[in-house]
């Protein structure tokens, strides 16, 4: 549900939001709400999953068989040859 709010802000940021969101395509309110959004997000782990992160999340696959220990192994094995 969406709820009204009312913000007071610089005018000079107010204006610099909306030709970054319209840039964008993008509504103010929509870009207010995904930094609010970004910025609340629950943290795992103590860490905090960066917008950039989770886009990245997922890009990679790998088989279910594949040993993340023996692939590192492998890999500091070539790396020092």
């Amino acid at each position: 549900m969406d709820k009204k709010l009312t913000l007071s802000l610089n005018e000079t940021i107010i204006e610099s939001a909306k030709v970054y969101a319209k840039s964008n395509n993008i509504s103010l309110s929509k870009l207010i709400e995904s930094y609010l959004t970004a910025l609340t997000k629950r943290k795992i782990n103590g860490a905090t999953i960066t917008p950039l992160v989770e886009s990245l999340s997922g890009v990679i696959t790998l088989d279910e068989d594949f040993d993340v220990k023996d692939g590192y192994s492998d890999y500091l094995i070539e790396k020092y040859k």
